[in-house]
């Protein structure tokens, strides 16, 4: 069988630490796994958007055969050698066992389309066969992560020093400005493939990779900075787009004479405009306190009433050997989607710089953005609720990626060792959260009509307005407003019950183009219409996507915890709740598959 030729350099675990083994082997091993596989190729060609010849389901049909030399089936623990890495290039099967998401092979970003159309489609780090595993020094001196608009000026000149060195790099360096961004284009645009799943690509977004990722993204570019000045203590800021003070874009990234600034970005969304945490292209956004406060209700809802479990909170499982998962998580669905598109140039083709994936980390704004989101990750697992806390999954604790370092080398990381940021050597500036106090007031119970349940009518004499079961309507194209009736699973759960399991909305078979942008609103027994956003007490979240170069077509689902929502609207005792799917940007352009409640395990 062809797969038993590689055999021996899994076993030998090509990408290996240091201390415990010999370096001149490990690299001779990895020269001969890169003549095979091509391995950071210096003259890759550009190619059109993704593949469609089938390869995955030929390497998962592959997969289904392997067998050892003596015909019985690999042990897991035969397979998972080193930092959770599944070596070699023969896929494993999942009907066997998940294994981690692991990086290898880099080639061309799957969603750019030729050269010609995109310059530096090849997102790929400089070639180096010498990998070693990455170990987070010990004593080192704590990072402080300012609030941006909090900093002084002093800070600014220390950050554009910095960021002037950077830029000043030649563009092939891995500690260039260039090759930072580039990563964002390699891991978002599914340039990497897995180790040992040949022509399976991996994408960080709409997963439980996406915190880990960009949380270890973040912390090479902070070290490289500090290095570059000779501080080991800078920090890079975070975008405090949850507290009004910190809503514009902060003043240091707006200088048009710093290199911290990018010139493209949307001239309508220049400071003192704050940000709309659930903006849509197509739909004016409040303003004033009005503003605000929707924005105080997306925060609330996405950090804690709708994402109390950790599935909820981080996104879809995403295992080595899988296609994409697509299931964000809440934060990653919004507010982080919106920012990107509210930051982006609509002016340009492709909505670069913050609009597009592959172009998003040529904006220095784009690491304070997600040094936010990575904030958000410390916040909620201090919030109340007994299932805030990180995935236990080994498939998630032993993902890794590769990074340079500040000094130079290409480094494995696991997701395991960036759970906790203290360790990391960083933490972040206290700020109060304006936006815990935003719970809605409860509303009295059956207040209103027409929610098409039979508990809580308002008027015994007067019918509620009845809704098609969602399972008779969808699929459907989002053309306008839908409004279907979905069973709950149980109602009227002790609060005992309500904590050890969440009541969640499941939006399924959410497709559309790949390079459309679309968003939709989903609002719980709402009675006006839904012609409002977030203020409205119903307002259960929203969809949006950042959209893709390619036109390949995207399936995806949402889930929303709405155990608090149907309590505030007065209908946890409802047999059925009443779900209202607004479109707001690509009307037409979506497909709804399916909706559904369930309770989590």
């Amino acid at each position: 069988m062809a797969s038993l030729q590689y055999l021996p350099l899994r076993a030998a675990n090509l990408h290996t630490n240091a201390n415990t083994t010999d370096k001149s082997s490990t690299s001779q091993l990895f020269l001969n796994h890169q003549k095979r596989n091509r391995f950071f190729s210096k003259n890759l060609s550009c190619r059109a958007a993704k593949e469609s010849d089938g390869s995955q389901e030929d390497a998962r049909s592959k997969s289904r055969s392997f067998q050892n030399v003596e015909g019985g089936k690999f042990d897991r623990r035969d397979i998972l050698l080193g930092l959770g890495g599944l070596y070699g290039t023969t896929a494993v099967s999942q009907a066997a066992f998940a294994a981690p998401v692991d990086a290898t092979k880099c080639g061309n970003a799957d969603t750019l389309p030729t050269c010609t159309n995109i310059k530096d489609a090849n997102c790929c780090p400089p070639p180096n066969p010498n990998i070693t595993d990455y170990v987070l020094p010990v004593n080192q001196p704590l990072r402080v992560r300012p609030a941006a608009q909090l900093a002084d000026n002093k800070y600014i000149e220390k950050y554009n020093k910095a960021m002037k060195i950077m830029r000043s790099l030649p563009k092939d360096h891995p500690h260039s400005f260039a090759q930072q961004a580039a990563i964002h284009c390699a891991y978002c645009d599914s340039a990497y493939e897995m180790v040992g799943f040949p022509n399976v690509k991996m994408d960080v977004h709409f997963s439980w990779l996406f915190f880990p990722f960009h949380r270890w993204y973040l912390h090479f570019y902070e070290k490289i900075l500090g290095k570059l000045i000779g501080d080991p203590t800078f920090a890079i800021p975070y975008w405090n787009w949850d507290s009004p003070d910190g809503m514009p874009i902060p003043a240091m990234f707006a200088d048009h004479n710093s290199p911290l600034f990018d010139k493209l970005r949307d001239d309508n969304h220049q400071p003192p405009l704050k940000i709309d945490l659930n903006y849509s292209k197509s739909t004016p956004s409040p303003v004033g306190d009005e503003l605000i406060q929707a924005n105080y209700k997306v925060m609330y809802n996405q950090m804690v009433s709708s994402s109390k479990t950790p599935e909820l909170f981080f996104g879809g499982a995403y295992r080595g050997g899988e296609a994409q998962v697509k299931a964000a998580g809440a934060i990653e669905n919004q507010p982080h989607t919106q920012l990107h598109i509210w930051t982006g140039d609509p002016e340009q083709k492709y909505g670069e710089d913050m609009g597009r994936f592959f172009s998003a980390g040529r904006d220095p704004l784009f690491y304070s953005h997600h040094a936010n989101v990575d904030r958000m990750w410390n916040i909620w697992k201090t919030l109340p609720g007994k299932n805030r806390k990180d995935i236990d999954d080994p498939d998630w604790l032993d993902s890794a990626f590769l990074f340079y370092d500040e000094n130079e080398k290409l480094v494995r990381v696991k997701v395991r060792d960036c759970v906790d940021t203290k360790k990391m050597g960083y933490v972040y500036q206290d700020v109060p959260l304006p936006w815990l106090g935003s719970r809605p007031p409860p509303k009295a119970k059956g207040k209103g009509k027409g929610r098409g349940n039979k508990a809580g009518v308002a008027n015994a004499a007067e019918a509620p307005q009845v809704f098609p079961n969602a399972s008779e309507v969808l699929p459907q194209v989002l053309n306008g407003l839908i409004k279907v009736s979905i069973p709950r699973p149980k109602k009227s759960r002790s609060q005992e019950e309500k904590e050890d399991a969440e009541e969640i909305l499941v939006i399924d078979g959410i497709e559309y183009d790949g390079n459309e942008y679309v968003k939709f609103d989903v609002f719980l027994n709402d009675e006006d219409e839904v012609e409002s956003g977030p203020n409205n007490a119903e307002f259960a979240g929203s969809y949006s996507n950042v959209p893709s170069i390619s036109n390949n077509r995207v399936k995806v689902s949402m889930s929303l915890g709405i155990t608090e929502l149907l309590e505030d609207v007065g209908a946890d005792d409802d047999d059925n709740v009443v779900v209202a799917l607004v479109p707001r940007t690509g009307k037409g352009k979506v497909t709804i598959g399916g909706a559904k409640i369930i309770i989590s395990s």
